[in-house]
């Protein structure tokens, strides 16, 4: 692989685990511009290897920025929830311009939560 593309990748890993550090969650809003804009990776790379990318930068943002652990009880059946909900929607094929347009729903739907929520 040549330098700068690495560099471009390192550079958008790091974006994503200090956004994800900071603010607890939202790395992958931001490596989903910087995989497709930055480094170039082809549309349909992009969403599989945010997803590969975020699990282990949520692992160490929990491990490292917080000061417990998620109560068993709480922490169980939404990891079991999620788990079905990402095998359902794992079979579910949508073209990529959807992907686009629902992540920027949910990206904009966040933001007007945050300044009037």
């Amino acid at each position: 692989m040549e330098r700068s593309r690495m560099l471009r990748l390192i550079f958008a890993g790091f974006c994503a685990g200090a956004v994800n550090g900071l603010l607890g969650a939202g790395g992958g809003m931001i490596l989903v511009p910087l995989l497709i804009v930055l480094c170039r990776l082809p549309e349909e790379e992009v969403f599989p290897t945010s997803i590969a990318i975020m699990l282990p930068v949520c692992l160490v943002s929990l491990l490292w920025g917080s000061s417990s652990w998620p109560p068993r009880e709480l922490l169980l059946p939404c990891l079991a929830g999620s788990a079905l909900g990402g095998l359902i929607a794992g079979k579910i094929r949508i073209p990529t311009i959807w992907l686009h347009r629902i992540l920027g729903i949910f990206i904009l739907w966040g933001g007007v939560r945050q300044l009037w929520g």
